[in-house]
């Protein structure tokens, strides 16, 4: 099985002629697609709302699309929430998810007139005496544990450092009720990258319970529920991707057999979601430049981690095409480098590919999320442009590729001392 890319040899060369490789782009089309299809599948649900989460790809051109189809955004940061703000999000539109927070983050948050998701007990106190609490709040929920669907565990909740007791949480809400808190809204993160269709309705389910319980036990009016992210896309061509449609209807059967009987069939549900949205329609395409044949087959590329850490990072497997070869048999064994400094900047390990030859452009599926974001300049490395494949067939570049200046600007004044 195979993944296609969205671009073919002939775009890839001729986009290459104009924008040197590496560089990340993305599809418009997929994108705009696939969050009409997320907004359909929980049209039932009135107040329903995805806060797109911009550390996934914090580019202005990614949120003015998300923007325009009524997606929000998750914010988890400073320049998350101004970036946020600059793009037109408004009150209401912006969810601010962070932990151990600065206060400055939860005065401007406020400001913005952003909701905010309390990570901790703690943060009561803090967030009054900074700036106040505001009218709209929100707590994240850590069950602690294990979590598990059917006999398979998806994650550790235990281990993670984020959210509150069940405990915590409804002292955190009468709290926050004293302190004049007049709507509520329950947050929770079990799992990452979830392929299993399973995995929204069996959360959904926890939180409707812990929110009918909640607004039982302390009177407080539970507005929304976040369902956070967490449901993911298939990195490798062998799993069927999640269906969305079949998910929404999951949560909706949740929603009517445990919110509705219990007088609490206004909540609003809220998604959270980045990789869901992002990862498929973002191709990183880079060039193979270099081989090497000692104890293994060896094809050096001009991308490396600063472009996509991901398989540095976690061993995470992304797809690979040789642009041009997509029919030809996989019968060549490669590790697929950057060049680096390091053994585990490889983009793929003993990877069956078909024959490699110098020049060849190769596609990295699903870097449309976590990519560049996550880059760095480790070895002084400079990051890659981000391009974006517009509906009508035409490329824009939507960030520039770093240069030197740019590496060296923040030592702008500073090199008199050392010189």
């Amino acid at each position: 099985m195979s993944k296609i890319p969205f671009i073919t040899k002939e775009q890839a060369e001729q986009i290459a002629a104009e924008y040197p490789t590496p560089f990340h782009i993305y599809d418009e089309k997929g994108i705009r697609e696939n969050a009409r299809n997320l907004k359909k599948a929980f049209a039932w649900n009135k107040g329903f709302k995805e806060f797109f989460a911009v550390k996934a790809t914090p580019n202005p051109s990614i949120l003015k699309i998300l923007k325009e189809e009524g997606c929000g955004t998750d914010c988890s940061s400073y320049s998350e929430l101004l970036m946020s703000k600059r793009c037109g999000f408004k009150s209401g539109e912006i969810m601010f998810s962070s932990n151990d927070t600065p206060e400055e983050e939860f005065i401007f948050a406020k400001e913005l007139g952003a909701i905010i998701n309390l990570d901790d007990i703690t943060h009561i106190d803090i967030l009054d005496k900074c700036c106040g609490i505001p009218e709209t709040i929100c707590c994240r929920f850590n069950p602690g544990g294990k979590f598990s669907i059917s006999t398979t565990i998806m994650d550790n909740p235990g281990d993670a450092k984020y959210g509150m007791t069940r405990e915590q949480i409804k002292e955190a809400f009468l709290r926050l009720k004293e302190l004049g808190a007049k709507n509520f809204g329950i947050h929770s993160f079990l799992a990452s990258n979830t392929v299993s269709n399973e995995y929204y309705p069996t959360l959904a389910e926890i939180l409707f319970k812990l929110a009918a319980e909640l607004e039982e036990e302390t009177g407080v009016h539970i507005s929304f529920i976040n369902l956070s992210g967490g449901v993911g896309v298939p990195y490798t061509p062998d799993k069927e991707p999640n269906d969305i449609f079949v998910i929404g209807e999951g949560v909706r059967k949740a929603f009517e057999e445990i919110l509705v009987p219990a007088g609490m069939g206004d909540v609003s549900i809220y998604t959270e979601l980045g990789r869901y949205m992002l990862a498929p329609y973002g191709h990183l395409v880079t060039r193979a430049i270099r081989e090497k044949h000692i104890y293994k087959e060896y094809i050096g590329t001009d991308a490396c981690a600063v472009n996509l850490m991901r398989p540095a990072m976690y061993g995470a497997y992304h797809h690979i095409t040789v642009l041009g070869k997509e029919n030809e048999p996989c019968d060549h064994t490669y590790d697929i480098t950057g060049s680096l400094c390091e053994n585990n900047d490889k983009f793929a390990i003993d990877r069956k590919l078909p024959k490699i030859d110098m020049g060849d452009l190769l596609v990295i599926h699903d870097a449309g999320a976590h990519g560049l974001a996550m880059g760095y300049n480790y070895n002084g490395k400079l990051k890659s442009a981000e391009l974006l494949l517009r509906e009508d067939g035409s490329v824009v570049e939507i960030r520039r590729p770093e240069t030197v200046d740019d590496y060296f600007a923040t030592l702008e004044g500073y090199w008199d001392i050392i010189l």
